[in-house]
Protein backbone atom coordinates (compact mmCIF):
# COMPACT_ATOMS: atom_id res chain seq x y z
CA UNK A 1 0.00 0.00 0.00
CA UNK A 2 1.58 3.22 -1.11
CA UNK A 3 1.97 5.57 1.62
CA UNK A 4 -0.58 8.62 2.11
CA UNK A 5 0.67 12.25 0.60
CA UNK A 6 0.25 15.35 2.54
CA UNK A 7 0.28 18.48 1.63
CA UNK A 8 3.04 21.19 1.60
CA UNK A 9 2.45 24.29 2.50
CA UNK A 10 3.09 25.71 -1.03
CA UNK A 11 0.29 23.16 -2.12
CA UNK A 12 -2.31 24.36 0.50
CA UNK A 13 -2.07 27.64 -1.39
CA UNK A 14 -2.97 26.09 -4.48
CA UNK A 15 -5.78 24.21 -3.77
CA UNK A 16 -7.15 27.45 -3.02
CA UNK A 17 -6.06 28.30 -6.63
CA UNK A 18 -7.47 25.16 -8.17
CA UNK A 19 -10.82 24.56 -6.78
CA UNK A 20 -11.52 27.53 -8.63
CA UNK A 21 -11.48 25.59 -12.06
CA UNK A 22 -13.65 22.69 -10.29
CA UNK A 23 -10.87 20.18 -8.80
CA UNK A 24 -10.11 19.40 -4.71
CA UNK A 25 -7.66 19.04 -2.34
CA UNK A 26 -7.87 15.20 -3.03
CA UNK A 27 -7.65 15.74 -6.78
CA UNK A 28 -4.22 17.58 -6.05
CA UNK A 29 -2.78 15.04 -3.68
CA UNK A 30 -3.49 12.40 -6.26
CA UNK A 31 -1.58 14.34 -8.99
CA UNK A 32 0.93 14.61 -6.34
CA UNK A 33 1.61 10.62 -6.05
CA UNK A 34 4.23 10.39 -8.99
CA UNK A 35 6.72 8.14 -7.85
CA UNK A 36 9.89 10.40 -8.36
CA UNK A 37 7.97 12.68 -6.17
CA UNK A 38 9.46 13.15 -2.48
CA UNK A 39 7.87 16.03 -1.39
CA UNK A 40 5.93 16.10 1.66
CA UNK A 41 4.10 18.36 4.48
CA UNK A 42 6.08 18.17 7.66
CA UNK A 43 3.22 19.50 9.57
CA UNK A 44 0.42 17.03 8.73
CA UNK A 45 0.68 15.07 11.81
CA UNK A 46 3.78 16.32 13.45
CA UNK A 47 1.62 17.24 16.94
CA UNK A 48 1.40 13.98 18.85
CA UNK A 49 -0.72 15.87 21.33
CA UNK A 50 -2.41 19.49 21.58
CA UNK A 51 -3.08 21.45 23.96
CA UNK A 52 -6.14 24.16 24.11
CA UNK A 53 -5.85 26.62 26.72
CA UNK A 54 -9.81 28.36 26.75
CA UNK A 55 -9.35 31.56 28.59
CA UNK A 56 -13.39 32.05 29.13
CA UNK A 57 -14.59 35.11 28.97
CA UNK A 58 -12.45 36.88 26.20
CA UNK A 59 -9.47 38.59 27.08
CA UNK A 60 -9.38 41.80 25.56
CA UNK A 61 -6.62 41.70 21.96
CA UNK A 62 -5.63 45.64 22.75
CA UNK A 63 -4.35 44.75 26.70
CA UNK A 64 -2.64 41.27 25.66
CA UNK A 65 -1.32 40.68 22.27
CA UNK A 66 -2.17 43.60 19.68
CA UNK A 67 -1.81 46.95 22.29
CA UNK A 68 -2.39 50.53 19.78
CA UNK A 69 -0.31 53.05 21.69
CA UNK A 70 -1.02 55.58 18.59
CA UNK A 71 -4.79 55.14 19.32
CA UNK A 72 -6.58 57.64 21.33
CA UNK A 73 -6.51 57.33 24.96
CA UNK A 74 -10.44 55.72 25.03
CA UNK A 75 -8.93 53.13 22.84
CA UNK A 76 -5.43 52.25 23.37
CA UNK A 77 -6.14 51.91 27.35
CA UNK A 78 -4.17 51.87 30.56
CA UNK A 79 -0.74 48.95 29.46
CA UNK A 80 1.80 49.71 26.98
CA UNK A 81 3.34 47.24 24.94
CA UNK A 82 7.42 46.16 25.24
CA UNK A 83 9.54 44.33 23.27
CA UNK A 84 9.73 40.31 23.13
CA UNK A 85 12.42 38.36 22.14
CA UNK A 86 11.37 38.38 18.31
CA UNK A 87 12.51 41.88 17.13
CA UNK A 88 9.95 43.87 16.31
CA UNK A 89 6.86 42.20 17.96
CA UNK A 90 5.67 43.64 21.12
CA UNK A 91 2.96 43.11 23.74
CA UNK A 92 2.04 43.82 26.77
CA UNK A 93 3.78 45.36 29.31
CA UNK A 94 1.85 42.89 31.83
CA UNK A 95 3.35 39.95 30.47
CA UNK A 96 6.99 40.46 31.02
CA UNK A 97 7.42 36.25 31.10
CA UNK A 98 6.10 35.68 28.02
CA UNK A 99 7.63 38.11 26.18
CA UNK A 100 10.74 36.15 26.86
CA UNK A 101 8.88 32.91 25.27
CA UNK A 102 7.79 34.78 22.06
CA UNK A 103 10.39 32.81 19.74
CA UNK A 104 8.66 29.95 20.36
CA UNK A 105 5.00 31.49 19.54
CA UNK A 106 2.81 32.45 16.23
CA UNK A 107 0.11 34.90 17.46
CA UNK A 108 -2.25 35.09 14.82
CA UNK A 109 -3.97 38.85 14.90
CA UNK A 110 -7.13 38.44 12.40
CA UNK A 111 -9.28 35.94 14.10
CA UNK A 112 -13.04 36.77 13.22
CA UNK A 113 -16.39 35.89 13.70
CA UNK A 114 -19.96 37.46 14.14
CA UNK A 115 -21.16 35.69 17.72
CA UNK A 116 -20.82 38.20 20.42
CA UNK A 117 -23.04 36.27 23.59
CA UNK A 118 -20.52 33.74 25.13
CA UNK A 119 -22.40 30.59 25.19
CA UNK A 120 -22.83 30.39 21.64
CA UNK A 121 -19.35 31.75 20.87
CA UNK A 122 -17.80 28.73 23.15
CA UNK A 123 -19.14 26.40 21.65
CA UNK A 124 -17.69 27.88 18.14
CA UNK A 125 -14.44 27.99 19.87
CA UNK A 126 -14.21 24.57 21.26
CA UNK A 127 -15.52 22.70 18.18
CA UNK A 128 -14.50 24.71 15.37
CA UNK A 129 -18.49 25.10 14.20
CA UNK A 130 -20.72 27.75 14.23
CA UNK A 131 -23.64 27.52 16.84
CA UNK A 132 -26.99 26.93 14.88
CA UNK A 133 -28.48 29.27 17.35
CA UNK A 134 -26.02 32.00 17.34
CA UNK A 135 -26.14 34.72 20.08
CA UNK A 136 -27.63 32.76 23.11
CA UNK A 137 -26.56 31.35 25.81
CA UNK A 138 -28.82 27.51 25.00
CA UNK A 139 -27.55 24.76 27.11
CA UNK A 140 -26.06 21.32 25.81
CA UNK A 141 -28.16 19.43 23.19
CA UNK A 142 -27.80 15.89 22.01
CA UNK A 143 -26.91 16.91 18.75
CA UNK A 144 -24.22 19.50 19.05
CA UNK A 145 -21.26 19.10 17.43
CA UNK A 146 -18.78 17.37 19.59
CA UNK A 147 -15.76 19.28 21.43
CA UNK A 148 -12.40 18.94 19.82
CA UNK A 149 -11.14 15.95 22.10
CA UNK A 150 -14.23 14.13 21.25
CA UNK A 151 -13.51 13.95 17.99
CA UNK A 152 -10.21 12.86 18.47
CA UNK A 153 -11.52 10.19 20.74
CA UNK A 154 -13.24 8.99 17.52
CA UNK A 155 -10.76 9.22 14.98
CA UNK A 156 -7.49 9.10 16.81
CA UNK A 157 -7.93 7.12 19.96
CA UNK A 158 -4.90 6.74 22.57
CA UNK A 159 -3.13 3.45 21.86
CA UNK A 160 -2.71 2.92 25.67
CA UNK A 161 -4.39 2.58 28.71
CA UNK A 162 -4.32 6.61 29.03
CA UNK A 163 -7.68 8.99 28.28
CA UNK A 164 -7.46 10.35 24.71
CA UNK A 165 -8.86 13.65 26.10
CA UNK A 166 -8.54 15.15 29.70
CA UNK A 167 -10.06 18.47 30.27
CA UNK A 168 -8.50 19.87 33.09
CA UNK A 169 -11.44 22.48 35.40
CA UNK A 170 -15.13 22.12 36.23
CA UNK A 171 -17.83 22.64 33.72
CA UNK A 172 -18.52 25.62 32.77
CA UNK A 173 -21.63 27.91 33.38
CA UNK A 174 -22.59 31.36 32.07
CA UNK A 175 -24.13 32.52 34.65
CA UNK A 176 -26.56 30.44 37.23
CA UNK A 177 -27.75 28.58 33.16
CA UNK A 178 -27.13 25.23 32.61
CA UNK A 179 -23.56 24.02 31.28
CA UNK A 180 -22.44 25.51 28.03
CA UNK A 181 -22.51 23.44 24.70
CA UNK A 182 -19.43 22.51 23.38
CA UNK A 183 -17.72 20.78 26.38
CA UNK A 184 -18.77 17.24 25.51
CA UNK A 185 -18.80 14.32 22.62
CA UNK A 186 -22.40 16.05 21.53
CA UNK A 187 -23.99 13.75 18.95
CA UNK A 188 -21.50 10.82 19.11
CA UNK A 189 -22.50 10.30 22.52
CA UNK A 190 -21.30 10.05 26.17
CA UNK A 191 -18.98 7.37 26.02
CA UNK A 192 -16.73 9.81 23.84
CA UNK A 193 -16.80 12.75 26.36
CA UNK A 194 -13.40 13.39 27.34
CA UNK A 195 -12.07 12.59 31.14
CA UNK A 196 -12.51 15.73 33.27
CA UNK A 197 -10.88 16.59 36.52
CA UNK A 198 -13.09 19.11 37.93
CA UNK A 199 -10.44 18.99 40.93
CA UNK A 200 -8.52 22.42 41.92
CA UNK A 201 -4.82 20.66 41.31
CA UNK A 202 -3.13 23.73 43.13
CA UNK A 203 -4.73 21.91 46.52
CA UNK A 204 -2.62 20.34 49.02
CA UNK A 205 -4.99 17.61 49.42
CA UNK A 206 -5.71 17.30 45.56
CA UNK A 207 -6.79 13.68 43.86
CA UNK A 208 -8.53 12.71 40.74
CA UNK A 209 -11.53 11.23 42.34
CA UNK A 210 -12.76 8.80 39.66
CA UNK A 211 -8.89 7.30 40.18
CA UNK A 212 -9.74 6.85 43.75
CA UNK A 213 -10.41 3.86 45.87
CA UNK A 214 -14.10 3.31 47.36
CA UNK A 215 -15.77 4.89 50.28
CA UNK A 216 -14.64 3.49 53.25
CA UNK A 217 -10.90 3.69 52.23
CA UNK A 218 -9.60 5.71 56.14
CA UNK A 219 -7.91 9.00 55.53
CA UNK A 220 -4.70 7.39 57.29
CA UNK A 221 -4.63 4.48 54.22
CA UNK A 222 -4.80 8.01 51.80
CA UNK A 223 -1.64 9.96 53.50
CA UNK A 224 0.45 6.57 52.86
CA UNK A 225 0.90 6.51 48.68
CA UNK A 226 2.19 3.15 48.97
CA UNK A 227 -0.82 2.11 50.75
CA UNK A 228 -3.12 3.96 48.46
CA UNK A 229 -1.33 2.21 45.54
CA UNK A 230 -1.95 -1.16 46.90
CA UNK A 231 -5.37 -0.35 47.24
CA UNK A 232 -6.17 0.65 43.91
CA UNK A 233 -4.53 -2.16 42.08
CA UNK A 234 -7.01 -4.56 44.68
CA UNK A 235 -9.81 -2.57 43.42
CA UNK A 236 -8.31 -3.16 39.51
CA UNK A 237 -8.21 -6.35 39.98
CA UNK A 238 -12.04 -6.94 41.33
CA UNK A 239 -12.79 -5.04 38.05
CA UNK A 240 -11.15 -7.17 36.14
CA UNK A 241 -13.14 -10.28 37.49
CA UNK A 242 -16.21 -8.24 36.11
CA UNK A 243 -14.92 -7.20 32.36
CA UNK A 244 -16.94 -9.01 30.35
CA UNK A 245 -19.99 -9.12 32.32
CA UNK A 246 -22.06 -6.53 31.01
CA UNK A 247 -19.73 -3.67 31.80
CA UNK A 248 -21.24 -0.16 29.82
CA UNK A 249 -18.51 1.97 27.52
CA UNK A 250 -18.23 4.42 30.30
CA UNK A 251 -17.69 1.37 33.42
CA UNK A 252 -14.86 -0.18 30.75
CA UNK A 253 -13.31 2.92 30.35
CA UNK A 254 -13.08 3.34 34.52
CA UNK A 255 -12.11 -0.05 34.64
CA UNK A 256 -8.79 0.85 32.34
CA UNK A 257 -8.14 4.05 33.78
CA UNK A 258 -8.30 2.35 37.42
CA UNK A 259 -5.89 -0.83 36.02
CA UNK A 260 -3.52 1.53 34.42
CA UNK A 261 -0.62 2.60 36.39
CA UNK A 262 0.74 4.81 33.43
CA UNK A 263 -2.74 6.70 34.30
CA UNK A 264 -2.41 7.04 38.05
CA UNK A 265 1.52 8.27 37.57
CA UNK A 266 0.50 10.58 35.31
CA UNK A 267 -2.04 12.43 37.55
CA UNK A 268 0.11 11.82 40.73
CA UNK A 269 1.31 15.49 40.70
CA UNK A 270 3.02 14.76 44.10
CA UNK A 271 5.95 13.48 42.00
CA UNK A 272 7.14 16.82 40.53
CA UNK A 273 9.85 18.99 42.13
CA UNK A 274 8.29 21.67 44.45
CA UNK A 275 10.86 24.47 42.93
CA UNK A 276 9.40 23.14 39.01
CA UNK A 277 5.44 23.27 40.36
CA UNK A 278 6.81 27.09 41.86
CA UNK A 279 7.64 28.25 38.01
CA UNK A 280 4.65 27.36 37.14
CA UNK A 281 3.04 29.31 40.19
CA UNK A 282 0.74 27.52 42.68
CA UNK A 283 -2.71 29.17 40.76
CA UNK A 284 -5.32 26.79 39.90
CA UNK A 285 -4.05 28.17 36.16
CA UNK A 286 -0.38 27.02 37.11
CA UNK A 287 -1.20 23.86 38.31
CA UNK A 288 -3.26 22.97 35.84
CA UNK A 289 -0.38 23.45 33.25
CA UNK A 290 1.94 21.31 35.06
CA UNK A 291 -0.71 18.26 34.89
CA UNK A 292 -0.77 19.09 31.42
CA UNK A 293 2.49 19.29 30.44
CA UNK A 294 2.64 15.52 32.72
CA UNK A 295 -0.09 13.94 30.80
CA UNK A 296 1.40 15.18 27.36
CA UNK A 297 4.43 12.99 28.55
CA UNK A 298 2.20 10.53 29.11
CA UNK A 299 0.87 10.49 25.58
CA UNK A 300 -2.52 11.78 26.11
CA UNK A 301 -3.27 13.09 22.53
CA UNK A 302 -5.63 15.47 23.80
CA UNK A 303 -5.52 17.93 26.64
CA UNK A 304 -7.76 20.83 27.37
CA UNK A 305 -7.35 23.79 30.24
CA UNK A 306 -10.11 25.34 31.04
CA UNK A 307 -9.71 29.02 32.97
CA UNK A 308 -12.86 29.12 35.19
CA UNK A 309 -13.32 31.91 37.79
CA UNK A 310 -9.92 31.34 38.34
CA UNK A 311 -9.64 33.43 42.03
CA UNK A 312 -13.26 34.20 42.26
CA UNK A 313 -12.19 35.88 38.60
CA UNK A 314 -12.64 35.81 34.51
CA UNK A 315 -11.89 37.65 31.60
CA UNK A 316 -15.24 38.91 30.91
CA UNK A 317 -14.09 42.49 31.86
CA UNK A 318 -16.87 44.62 31.30
CA UNK A 319 -16.16 46.55 34.53
CA UNK A 320 -12.73 47.46 35.67
CA UNK A 321 -11.06 46.14 32.90
CA UNK A 322 -7.13 47.38 33.92
CA UNK A 323 -8.25 46.49 37.42
CA UNK A 324 -9.07 43.28 36.83
CA UNK A 325 -6.38 42.13 34.01
CA UNK A 326 -3.49 43.36 36.67
CA UNK A 327 -4.72 40.73 38.87
CA UNK A 328 -5.21 37.96 35.92
CA UNK A 329 -2.56 38.68 33.85
CA UNK A 330 0.48 37.65 36.47
CA UNK A 331 -1.56 34.27 36.94
CA UNK A 332 -1.55 34.17 33.37
CA UNK A 333 1.88 35.19 32.59
CA UNK A 334 3.73 32.73 34.70
CA UNK A 335 1.92 30.03 34.23
CA UNK A 336 2.01 30.19 29.99
CA UNK A 337 5.33 30.72 29.94
CA UNK A 338 6.75 28.37 32.45
CA UNK A 339 5.03 25.46 30.39
CA UNK A 340 6.13 26.75 26.91
CA UNK A 341 9.97 26.81 28.51
CA UNK A 342 9.09 23.50 30.28
CA UNK A 343 7.97 21.63 27.10
CA UNK A 344 10.83 23.42 25.25
CA UNK A 345 13.43 22.14 27.47
CA UNK A 346 11.84 18.47 27.43
CA UNK A 347 12.04 18.55 23.75
CA UNK A 348 8.17 18.25 23.52
CA UNK A 349 6.91 21.31 22.34
CA UNK A 350 7.80 20.43 18.88
CA UNK A 351 5.34 17.36 18.85
CA UNK A 352 2.60 19.44 21.37
CA UNK A 353 0.30 22.11 19.62
CA UNK A 354 -0.41 24.64 21.78
CA UNK A 355 -3.55 26.47 21.22
CA UNK A 356 -4.27 29.47 23.60
CA UNK A 357 -7.62 31.28 22.60
CA UNK A 358 -10.71 32.82 24.11
CA UNK A 359 -14.27 32.57 22.80
CA UNK A 360 -14.48 36.84 21.57
CA UNK A 361 -12.17 39.68 21.79
CA UNK A 362 -12.73 43.13 23.68
CA UNK A 363 -14.03 46.00 22.30
CA UNK A 364 -11.95 48.73 20.94
CA UNK A 365 -13.70 51.37 22.85
CA UNK A 366 -13.32 51.77 26.84
CA UNK A 367 -17.11 51.94 28.12
CA UNK A 368 -18.61 54.10 30.41
CA UNK A 369 -17.43 51.45 33.74
CA UNK A 370 -14.19 51.31 32.59
CA UNK A 371 -14.40 48.18 30.58
CA UNK A 372 -14.63 46.18 27.47
CA UNK A 373 -17.13 44.70 26.02
CA UNK A 374 -17.84 41.67 23.93
CA UNK A 375 -16.34 42.17 20.36
CA UNK A 376 -15.84 38.78 17.66
CA UNK A 377 -14.70 40.77 15.06
CA UNK A 378 -11.16 41.00 15.54
CA UNK A 379 -9.44 39.20 18.00
CA UNK A 380 -5.93 37.68 19.01
CA UNK A 381 -4.79 33.82 19.38
CA UNK A 382 -1.35 32.18 20.35
CA UNK A 383 -0.31 28.76 19.00
CA UNK A 384 2.76 27.53 19.36
CA UNK A 385 4.68 23.90 18.74
CA UNK A 386 3.34 20.91 16.43
CA UNK A 387 4.11 22.20 13.26
CA UNK A 388 3.65 26.08 14.17
CA UNK A 389 6.01 28.49 12.69
CA UNK A 390 8.44 29.86 15.88
CA UNK A 391 8.69 33.82 16.16
CA UNK A 392 5.96 34.54 13.96
CA UNK A 393 3.10 37.29 13.39
CA UNK A 394 0.26 36.42 11.32
CA UNK A 395 -2.84 38.53 9.82
CA UNK A 396 -3.20 42.04 11.30
CA UNK A 397 -5.92 44.31 13.09
CA UNK A 398 -6.74 47.93 11.89
CA UNK A 399 -5.62 50.72 13.80
CA UNK A 400 -7.42 50.48 16.40
CA UNK A 401 -8.00 46.40 16.43
CA UNK A 402 -11.43 46.68 15.47
CA UNK A 403 -11.54 44.36 12.24
CA UNK A 404 -8.54 42.30 10.50
CA UNK A 405 -7.07 44.40 7.86
CA UNK A 406 -4.73 41.63 6.50
CA UNK A 407 -5.31 37.81 6.12
CA UNK A 408 -8.70 37.18 8.45
CA UNK A 409 -9.66 33.66 9.33
CA UNK A 410 -12.40 31.90 11.63
CA UNK A 411 -12.43 30.10 14.24
CA UNK A 412 -13.54 26.81 11.77
CA UNK A 413 -10.19 27.81 9.42
CA UNK A 414 -8.19 27.32 13.27
CA UNK A 415 -9.78 24.76 13.84
CA UNK A 416 -8.88 22.94 10.55
CA UNK A 417 -5.04 23.70 11.06
CA UNK A 418 -5.49 22.26 14.72
CA UNK A 419 -6.88 18.60 12.97
CA UNK A 420 -4.23 18.75 10.38
CA UNK A 421 -1.57 19.64 12.78
CA UNK A 422 -2.46 15.82 14.48
CA UNK A 423 -2.86 14.15 10.99
CA UNK A 424 -6.39 14.43 10.63
CA UNK A 425 -7.89 15.49 7.27
CA UNK A 426 -10.24 18.47 8.33
CA UNK A 427 -12.86 17.16 5.60
CA UNK A 428 -13.32 13.75 7.30
CA UNK A 429 -16.84 13.17 8.06
CA UNK A 430 -18.76 12.63 11.00
CA UNK A 431 -22.62 10.94 10.81
CA UNK A 432 -24.77 13.20 13.04
CA UNK A 433 -28.65 11.33 14.35
CA UNK A 434 -30.13 12.48 11.28
CA UNK A 435 -28.01 10.33 9.10
CA UNK A 436 -25.99 13.66 7.69
CA UNK A 437 -22.53 13.40 7.22
CA UNK A 438 -20.70 16.60 8.64
CA UNK A 439 -16.78 17.01 7.74
CA UNK A 440 -14.97 17.18 11.46
CA UNK A 441 -13.95 21.05 10.28
CA UNK A 442 -16.25 24.08 8.28
CA UNK A 443 -12.97 26.33 7.27
CA UNK A 444 -9.24 26.26 5.15
CA UNK A 445 -5.82 24.78 6.94
CA UNK A 446 -4.12 28.04 7.34
CA UNK A 447 -0.76 27.88 5.05
CA UNK A 448 1.06 30.27 7.01
CA UNK A 449 0.03 28.40 9.99
CA UNK A 450 2.24 25.47 9.46
CA UNK A 451 6.05 25.11 8.83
Amino acid sequence: MSRPVSLTRRDLLEVGAVSLLGLTAADLMRAREAPTNNTRARSFGRARSCVVIFLWGGPGQQDLWDLKPDAPAEIRGEFRPVATTVPGTQISDQLPQLARQMDKVTLVRSVTHRDSEHGSAAYTALTGHPHPLPGTNTPTRADDFPTYGSVVTKLRPANRAIPTAVILGPVMHQGPRPPVAGQNAGFLGRSYDPFRVAEDPSGADFQVEALQPAVGVTAERLEDRRALLEVLDRQARQLEALAGHGLTAHQQRAFELLQSPQTRRAFDLSAEPAALRERYGRSRFGQALVLARRLVEAGVPFITVNWEKQNGDQWDTHKRNFGRLRELLPVFDRGLAAFLADLHDRGLLETTLVYCLGEFGRSPRINADAGRDHWPHCYSVLLAGGGVPAGAVVGASDRFAAYPSANPMTPGDLSATLFYSLGIDPQTHLTDPQGRPLPVSPGRVVAELLE
